[in-house]
C-alpha cells in the first residue's frame, strides 16, 4: 500500500465530509507523527511532507553521519559508508535525509494507521457538526424528510447531516412523507455517546418568532419588536408587537394587507390561528387587549396574587373564553395574570302587561293609574306608598311584589 493510495482515499473523505484543508492536514501529521514514535520512539528527526491537494505525502528521516563503529542509535546517526552509498559526497558530521516509505511499517501498522486516521476524521466531523449547529440553535432550517417513525421523524440536511424531529415537536396536526421539505427551529444540540443529535422544534415559540421575522421586514429590520408569544401548537397563538416608531401600526404592519403577510405563516402552522395584540406596560390594557375579540366592561387586579377579575357582559363571556378555553388560557400566558371571567349583568325592565297571566289585569291597569308601567317601576316604591296611591289592599300589593321580585332573582 503506498502512500498516495492512502491520502488520496482520505482526501475524498476530507471533500465529502468538509473538513478545511489545514485541520486535515494537522490530523495527518498526528496520525503519522504517533506511527513513528511508536516504531522508533521519537518523531524529532522527521519531516512530514502533506500536500493534501495532491493525495502526496513523504516521510524523511534525518540522520547524522558518524564512523562505521560509532553508530549507537541506527535512527539518529548512519555510518560514512552507508551515508556514501546514497552520496559519495558525504562527509562525517553531515546530515543524511532519507525517505522512509510507508510500507517499511509492516502491514498490520498500515492497517492500523488507517483505522485511527478514519476514527479521528470521524470524531472531527462530529466535532465540527456538534459546533455548527450549536450556533445555529433558534434558527429556522429546511430540510427533508428521509425517514418517519413512530416516535420522531429523520430529517436531512443540504449537506446530508441527520437531524431529529421528536413527536413532541411537531405540530399536532403534522404530516409528512419521505421526500416532503420540512421547515422547523434548531430547538437544542447535545451529545449522546460522543455523537451529536440535532433536535428540531416546530412548536416553540421561537420557531413562529422566526416565521415572522422572515414574512415582516419591519421586525428584521429592528422596527417592530416582538414582546412576547405564547403558543397552544397548532391550535391557537398570540404574539405581543411594539413599534419604536409612532408611523408603524404593528399590528397591521404584522398582518399586512388583507391578511397577506400572516396567511402564510398561519399555513405553515397547520392553519394555527394568531392573534397579534399591541403590547403595553399598562396591566389592565394589556389584558383587555390579550382576550380580544371579548370587549371587556372592567378589571379587578390584585397584583400580589397575580390575579385579574375581569366582568363582560353575558354575550362577551364566550368569546373571552374562546374554544376549548383556549383564549383565556393564552391571554394567561401572555399577560402572566391568572384570569377569572364573570358576567357583569344588567338587569333589564320588564313591561308590566308582560304579568298578565299572574296579575289580573285591573290590578295592573290601577298601577298603571299611577305612572308605574314596568316592574322595576313598580319595585322602587315601598308598599305602604303602592298602598294609599293605588287604594289596593296591602296583602295584594305583597303578592304583586313578590311576584315581579321574582323575575330578577
Amino acid at each position: 500500500m503506498d502512500n498516495l493510495n492512502l491520502i488520496s482515499n482520505f482526501a475524498e473523505f476530507k471533500e465529502l465530509k468538509n473538513i478545511d484543508k489545514s485541520t486535515m492536514i494537522g490530523v495527518l501529521e498526528d496520525v503519522f507523527r504517533h506511527l513513528l514514535i511508536k516504531t522508533y520512539e521519537t518523531d524529532e528527526n522527521f519531516d512530514i511532507i502533506i500536500n493534501a491537494d495532491k493525495g502526496d505525502l513523504e516521510i524523511w528521516r534525518n540522520r547524522i553521519i558518524v564512523e562505521d563503529d560509532q553508530v549507537e542509535n541506527p535512527n539518529q546517526q548512519i555510518s560514512i559508508s552507508d551515508a556514501r552509498k546514497l552520496d559519495e559526497t558525504y562527509e562525517v558530521g553531515e546530515e543524511v535525509a532519507d525517505e522512509i516509505k510507508l510500507d517499511s511499517f509492516g502491514r498490520r501498522a498500515v492497517l492500523s494507521l488507517r483505522q485511527n486516521l478514519a476514527s479521528r476524521i470521524l470524531d472531527l466531523e462530529k466535532a465540527n457538526l456538534f459546533e455548527k449547529y450549536s450556533e445555529r440553535v433558534g434558527e429556522i432550517i429546511t430540510g427533508e424528510v428521509y425517514q418517519v417513525w413512530k416516535k420522531e421523524i429523520l430529517v436531512l440536511d443540504d449537506e446530508d447531516n441527520e437531524l431529529i424531529l421528536p413527536k413532541s415537536e411537531q405540530i399536532p396536526s403534522d404530516f409528512f412523507r419521505k421526500g416532503d421539505a420540512i421547515r422547523a427551529i434548531v430547538s437544542k444540540v447535545e451529545m449522546r455517546n460522543n455523537t451529536p443529535v440535532i433536535i428540531l422544534s416546530r412548536t416553540a415559540p421561537e420557531f413562529l418568532e422566526r416565521l415572522f421575522e422572515q414574512e415582516v421586514p419591519e421586525i428584521f429590520d429592528g422596527l417592530i419588536t416582538i414582546k412576547k408569544i405564547v403558543r397552544i401548537p397548532g391550535e391557537r397563538a398570540k404574539v405581543a408587537v411594539e413599534s419604536y416608531d409612532e408611523r408603524i401600526d404593528p399590528v397591521g404592519a404584522c398582518v399586512g394587507m388583507k391578511g397577506s403577510r400572516i396567511y402564510s405563516i398561519v399555513k405553515e402552522l397547520r392553519n394555527e390561528n394568531i392573534d397579534v395584540v399591541n403590547w403595553t406596560a399598562n396591566t389592565q390594557l394589556l389584558i383587555q387587549r390579550a382576550l380580544n375579540p371579548a370587549k371587556v366592561s372592567s378589571i379587578t387586579i390584585d397584583e400580589e396574587k397575580k390575579t385579574a377579575s375581569v366582568y363582560l357582559k353575558p354575550s362577551e363571556v364566550s368569546l373571552a373564553i374562546g374554544k376549548g378555553g383556549l383564549n383565556i388560557r393564552l391571554a394567561s400566558m401572555l399577560t402572566g395574570y391568572d384570569i377569572d371571567v364573570y358576567r357583569d349583568v344588567e338587569e333589564e325592565d320588564v313591561d308590566l302587561q308582560e304579568f298578565s297571566d299572574e296579575i289580573d289585569q285591573w290590578i295592573i291597569d290601577a298601577l298603571k293609574g299611577i305612572g308605574c308601567d314596568t316592574a322595576k317601576s313598580v319595585l322602587e316604591i315601598s308598599p305602604e306608598d303602592l298602598a294609599r296611591r293605588t287604594d289596593l289592599e296591602e296583602e295584594t300589593i305583597r303578592e304583586v311584589v313578590g311576584i315581579l321580585k321574582s323575575e330578577f332573582e
